[in-house]
Parts: C-alpha cells; sequence; structure tokens
C-alpha cells in the first residue's frame, strides 16, 4: 500500500549539523508555502488510498493547528494506519499533542540527537533530557504512544560517557523506536562544512574519530538489542510491532507521493522530485521523471534492512553476481539459501557496499 510524505522545510533555527534543504525563512514565504502544499494536495488525482502519512522537515510541529488539518483532510484515507509528525522538543504542549492526534497523527517522531545539554548546546539545540522526558508523557497522555527519539553518534565532544548516557535515558524513557545516525561531514551542512575546512567553530576540532563513531553506534546496536529494541533497518531500531510503516516502504520499493519543496515520489517505476527550494516549487516548476533502476534498487534500498533481500522475490542476483561474490569473500556481505544480507561489518561499510549497485 502507498504513503504520502508531506515536506515542511521551515525550523525556527538551523542547527550546525543538519544538511537537509531547510532553515529559517520569512513568515511571509511560510504562508504562501501552506497555500502552495494545499494546491498540490488538491490537484491530485488519487489513483490509490494512502495507509501512511509522514510530515518531515524542517520542523512541521510547528505548523499551525488549523494549517496542519486542513492540509491532511485533503488527504484519503484516514484514519491512516500510520500518521507521522516530526516534532523538535521543547514546544510540545497539551494542547498541541491533542490538537495532533484529533486531526489523525498517531505517531511523531522526536529530533532529540542527544540528552546530553552541553552536546546540545553546540548544535544549536535547546531542550534538556528533562525537556524531552515532559513533553513524551504529554504526548502519551494525549493517546500517542508510538514516538521516535533520534540520535546521532559523533557530535562534537561526545563521549562514551556521555554516549552511555543518551542511551539510558533511551531506555528510562521506554521509547518503542530509536534512531541512531551517524554524524554526515559534507559541505552541505555548517559543521560538515567547517570540518572540511579544518575550522574552529561549531566545535569541529572535537569531532570524534572515525573509529569512535563507529564504536558508538556498535554499543547502540548492542544496548537496545538487549533493552528489547533490535535493529530492523541501518539507522532504525524498533520494539516488535514499532517499525515505521512508512519508512519501511522506501526500503521495500512500495509507492508513495511526496508534496513540498525538495519532496521524492515513486510510483513503482518511475521516480520524481519536486524542486529543491521553496521559491522553484512555489513557481510551480515542473519535476523529471526518471525510470527506476529495478534490477539495482533492491540492492541499495533493500540491503538496508537486517532481514536482506530474498533472491527472486526482491531481487535478481545474477545481475551482479561478481560483485555479491566479492562481498561475501571480503566479509561485508553474508548468503544462506535464498537470503542476501550485510554482515555486522557490512553494516559499518554499506555505503561501500551499495556504491557497486548504484
Amino acid at each position: 500500500m502507498a504513503g504520502v510524505y508531506i515536506s515542511y522545510p521551515f525550523c525556527a533555527q538551523k542547527c550546525t549539523y543538519c544538511n537537509f534543504a531547510s532553515g529559517v525563512f520569512p513568515r511571509a514565504l511560510e504562508a504562501g508555502y501552506l497555500d502552495g502544499l494545499r494546491n498540490e494536495l488538491g490537484k491530485t488525482e488519487w489513483v490509490w488510498t494512502p495507509e501512511t502519512v509522514y510530515l518531515g522537515g524542517g520542523t512541521p510541529s510547528l505548523i499551525d493547528p488549523a494549517a496542519l488539518a486542513d492540509l491532511l483532510v485533503a488527504i484519503p484515507g484516514s484514519p491512516w494506519q500510520e500518521a507521522t509528525m516530526e516534532a523538535a522538543p521543547g514546544g510540545i504542549t497539551t494542547e498541541l499533542a491533542s490538537t495532533w492526534r484529533n486531526t489523525g497523527i498517531n505517531r511523531v517522531s522526536l529530533g532529540v540527537q542527544s540528552f546530553n545539554t552541553r552536546e546540545l548546546a553546540r548544535t544549536g539545540r535547546k531542550h534538556t533530557a528533562e525537556v524531552v522526558e515532559r513533553e513524551v508523557a504529554i504526548l502519551r497522555a494525549a493517546g500517542i504512544d508510538n514516538f521516535n527519539v533520534d540520535l546521532i553518534a559523533g557530535l562534537p565532544g561526545q563521549t562514551l560517557e556521555s554516549w552511555d548516557d543518551s542511551l539510558d535515558w533511551v531506555e528510562r524513557l521506554q521509547s518503542p523506536h530509536v534512531s541512531v545516525y551517524m554524524l554526515e561531514v559534507d559541505e552541505d551542512s555548517r559543521l560538515g562544512s567547517e570540518i572540511l575546512a579544518f575550522g574552529k567553530r561549531y566545535g569541529a576540532p572535537d569531532i570524534p574519530s572515525d573509529d569512535q563513531i563507529a564504536d558508538f553506534y556498535e554499543i547502540a546496536v548492542d544496548r537496545l538489542a538487549r533493552a528489547g529494541i533490535p535493529r530492523y533497518e541501518i539507522s532504525n531500531f524498533a520494539r516488535p510491532g514499532f517499525e515505521s510503516r512508512h519508512n519501511l516502504k522506501y526500503w521495500r520499493r512500495e509507492p508513495y507521493l511526496g508534496f513540498g519543496a525538495d519532496a521524492h515520489s515513486f510510483d513503482g517505476k518511475w521516480r520524481w522530485q519536486n524542486p529543491e527550494s521553496i521559491e522553484e516549487y512555489l513557481r510551480g516548476s515542473k519535476p523529471e521523471r526518471t525510470r527506476a533502476d529495478a534490477a539495482a534498487e533492491p540492492f541499495f534500498l533493500g540491503l538496508r534492512l537486517d532481514r536482506g533481500i530474498d533472491r527472486g522475490i526482491d531481487a535478481d542476483w545474477s545481475a551482479f553476481q561478481p560483485a555479491v561474490e566479492r562481498f561475501i569473500r571480503e566479509g561485508l556481505l553474508e548468503s544462506s539459501g535464498n537470503i542476501l544480507r550485510l554482515t555486522r561489518r557490512g553494516v559499518l561499510l554499506s555505503n561501500e557496499v551499495f556504491a557497486e549497485f548504484i
């Protein structure tokens, strides 16, 4: 079944590590953007009924409740099996959580990143561990028991002790879903640009080494598994039954429609992407369609899942047999019957594996 993604690229502040097409924009532009989303949703011919909705960003939790209701009412299928709102801790109130629940939101993804106050301050985030704890209680009281906690391994000044403390908080909150991302260093974020330039701003000199970041990730894999939150995708961990139904569509190559700036869509055969900039999106620029690579995509998407891919059902291995055999010899892939999956070492070097199939 299909899903819907809504991009809301507006934030209260731009975090140093963020490499998404989001940021702080004029209020007038925000109003025009909401009109653009309503227009795009309103002219959509729904050939199927969505079962999941995901509002990402940016910080979609900043959307005015009345405007949010206008957007969601235009999407068929309510109540959806899963409707996720990304939210920045520090602004969730009892009234807001109740409004979300009444409009169909039944899952919230919290951009926590760290429970360490010093680490958070250096990224530009203003919440504390206690704020997150309070707002999780608010969500649960509003009937939203399904929530995710984002963590980043590799923040400036992060240590084994502070990482363990963040994982302690995850267990204390009994989070049903956790996402663990290793810090991405590229020119699309302020922190990444500073690291690449060997600069000193944003705590760039205090970034943990690649080996330390890998250790943090491996520690999270083991600790979360012991806590009953096993990994089901490279960056995602969940208690049984709490896996993200929407995000699984991406890795399983199920159809979804994206609305808003930089939003992606896939109908099973074709892929297309809306313009990245808000201004170009509002001008109505048409995205170009490209045919999906049905042979290669199962490898660099499906192999992200812990279950791996099934020969003949998910993918035909024959076209990539030499690469598959080489990665098996190198200990990055393992094969059992018809199943091919990343090894534990292969997960850490997954980009090298995926590059062979892109």
